[in-house]
């Protein structure tokens, strides 16, 4: 079981509602927990993070890793 934090840029409910059908169309996900006001989004289940970074960032939200400075590119090396 894996956690995954996400930083995402999220402005209204449609944003968020965005968010929770990618996740909840992902195969492995156990539970996620969307939060606008901290623009973070948990992710818990068999699954990893860059997975889970690729399929919230289809949104087209600014997606990054919760531990990256927000101006740090999301893909690492």
């Amino acid at each position: 079981m894996q956690t995954v934090e996400l930083r995402v840029g999220m402005s209204c409910e449609g944003c968020v509602g965005a968010v929770k059908r990618v996740l909840g169309k992902m195969e492995g996900v156990e539970s996620f927990d969307v939060d606008i006001k901290e623009q973070k989004v948990t992710v818990k289940g068999n699954v990893t993070p860059d997975a889970v970074l690729q399929t919230v960032s289809k949104t087209g939200k600014k997606t990054s890793f919760w531990e990256a400075e927000p101006s740090a590119s999301a893909v690492s090396s």
